[in-house]
């Protein structure tokens, strides 16, 4: 890379503030140069750290903005799709937070229109950046754990804010959109492998979205089951029970904030091993790897087609609640 990639964020909401606007600043071969707000003062914490970032207190304004190269869209998740198609039709590279979209078949003309222009666009599925998911992934295909049987996943927060945007049905908002992806979405990473059938749903309801999820999945060799809340206590953690081992990933989905990532591998001789990383910015890597997928053509590690995987799930788990 000759010179560093000029990034822009397209909603100035808290996510981006805390996480993706430090993330994207920290990155090597990468600079915030733009953001787009249609609130002045909402800026004013972005200044505090890019001093000459540009805002634009229209949306279309900084699609327009030929000093831009990449724009990362953190807006409400009912309009991830509309807002990534017109980047990608302004010339612009396009990081769409997670979930892509509402429903799996809402991604095709996504893909197709990435296709088309030649542009990267991808999920900010930043876990996929983390080299403690590339150790899971690689413990299993060697076997360290013998046969995969069972795969247990957690992750819990309360919010008791019921004016979120997660709360609000029209916007994607749900545990499953909102954590269920990273539960779901992880066991895909670890293993390739998308589940055969949903097995079972037990989903409480608040304000018309899934406030806690219980679901049973079946795959080829190995079943699943996932829990997701947004009123329990804080938890997540990700379990791989195999035949001869288990796998425990402590701190699987915000590594660093919720503790430290470690992986331990139990086997059945009594072993225990845990590998650490204390001090991994998987965001910041998360941005390095997008940089590199536009400028080297580098591969990136989650793409819109992993996402729309993960959705054909949520979509699946809800059909068959629906059914019960």
């Amino acid at each position: 890379m000759t010179k560093p990639i000029n990034w822009a964020i397209l909603g100035a909401g808290s996510f981006a503030r805390k996480h993706m606007g430090p993330a994207i600043h920290a990155a090597s071969g990468a600079q915030l140069v733009a953001l787009g707000t249609s609130s002045p003062e909402k800026a004013a914490p972005f200044q505090s750290f890019a001093p000459n970032i540009r805002v634009h207190l229209n949306y279309d304004d900084l699609l327009a903005d030929a000093g831009v190269d990449v724009v990362f869209i953190p807006l409400p998740n009912h309009l991830h799709i509309d807002w990534a198609m017109k980047a990608l039709r302004a010339g612009k590279h396009v990081l769409v937070e997670k979930p892509v979209a509402m429903k799996a078949a809402q991604i095709d003309p996504l893909i197709a229109l990435r296709n088309e222009t030649g542009l990267t666009c991808s999920e900010a599925y930043m876990i996929a950046h983390h080299p403690q998911w590339h150790r899971v992934g690689h413990m299993i295909a060697d076997g360290a754990i013998g046969q995969l049987r069972h795969v247990d996943g957690i992750f819990t927060y309360n919010n008791p804010d019921l004016t979120n945007v997660r709360f609000d049905p029209t916007k994607g908002g749900g545990s499953l959109p909102d954590i269920g992806v990273y539960t779901i979405g992880a066991t895909r990473l670890a293993t390739g492998l998308d589940p055969i059938e949903i097995t079972h749903t037990d989903i409480d309801y608040v304000n018309d979205v899934d406030i806690t999820a219980r679901v049973s999945a079946r795959y080829d060799g190995f079943t699943a089951h996932w829990v997701t809340s947004m009123n329990t206590h804080a938890t997540q953690s990700m379990t791989f029970l195999g035949s001869e081992g288990r796998i425990r990933v402590t701190a699987p989905f915000n590594a660093g904030s919720y503790g430290e990532a470690q992986v331990e591998l139990t086997q059945n001789d009594g072993s225990v091993r845990t590998e650490r990383w204390p001090d991994f910015a998987q965001y910041v890597h998360q941005v390095e790897a997008f940089t590199a997928a536009v400028c080297d053509g580098a591969d990136f590690a989650w793409s819109l087609e992993d996402a729309r995987a993960t959705q054909v799930v949520i979509d699946a788990v809800y059909a068959a609640d629906a059914a019960r």
